[in-house]
């Protein structure tokens, strides 16, 4: 009986032994597969990882009076067709000046660009008025409005501290800026803003934020930060669901006499 009894028992061990040599067996496989695989695949000339289509469209650098060949001029110096003002849409009331550029006229309102915007290349130059000697947000304070909602700040802060997020070149209330990269007083500055717009959901809930890189008179002061939200004056930044939107300037309405010139702006949607 005893010897009986052994023989089922030694049938299940050898059953086992071979699941486990064909699992063994079969994971060895895949390894091998695996290896196979990688060697099949891994480039043995530099042309297995060139590429040459599509072509790249070719763009001239400076093919508009400055301004790359393929960009929108909103702003060339000689007039203000590309925007309207922000209250009621009529014409623009700021000054268009001599020397190409235009002035914020005090109480008139902000202005924004006729047409809407989503994820953009946006240059700008503006320059603060050296007889505004008020202090904290009051001197030559004005801003650029991506979409309208977000905020990148302009304001003199030469020998005029603040809040750091109000400061020159900040996310309005959200980043201040890397490091403060202004000209002296009266003399011109230049913002190049990266803009990724954010996203939404068909039932309005955000699906990503937007982004925003500012470039300072060449210095990286805002690096692809994340925004939170609208640039609110108070209260907390607010999600709600949007779509493309225009570039807006700020008329503060404290005297800033801020101007501005040279702005073009190229679509990356």
């Amino acid at each position: 009986m005893k010897k009986y009894a052994l023989l089922p028992l030694f049938t299940i061990f050898l059953i086992s032994c071979g699941q486990t040599q064909e699992s063994k067996t079969e994971e060895s496989m895949e390894k091998e597969s695996e290896k196979e695989e990688v060697t099949q695949t891994e480039p043995t000339n530099p042309e297995e990882t060139e590429f040459w289509e599509p072509a790249r469209d070719i763009v001239n650098p400076t093919g508009q009076n400055g301004a790359p060949s393929d960009a929108i001029v909103l702003f060339d110096g000689t007039n203000t067709d590309e925007w309207i003002a922000t209250e009621g849409g009529g014409p623009v009331q700021w000054v268009v000046n001599d020397d190409g550029s235009m002035t914020v006229k005090d109480k008139t309102g902000d202005i924004q660009t006729k047409r809407n915007f989503g994820s953009v290349q946006l240059h700008v130059e503006w320059r603060s008025n050296p007889d505004n000697t008020a202090e904290n947000q009051a001197r030559s304070n004005s801003g650029v409005f991506l979409q309208g909602l977000y905020e990148v700040q302009v304001l003199d802060n030469n020998d005029n501290p603040t809040y750091i997020n109000g400061q020159a070149a900040s996310i309005y209330k959200q980043s201040p800026p890397l490091v403060q990269a202004l000209v002296p007083t009266g003399e011109w500055n230049t913002y190049d803003i990266i803009f990724h717009a954010p996203e939404f959901d068909a039932e309005g809930n955000k699906t990503k934020s937007g982004t925003i890189t500012v470039l300072h008179n060449g210095v990286l002061v805002q690096d692809h930060f994340e925004i939170q939200g609208t640039t609110e004056y108070i209260g907390w930044p607010k999600n709600d669901p949007h779509g493309k939107g225009p570039i807006k300037l700020q008329d503060h309405k404290d005297m800033s006499g801020v101007s501005y010139r040279n702005i073009w702006v190229r679509e990356l949607d």
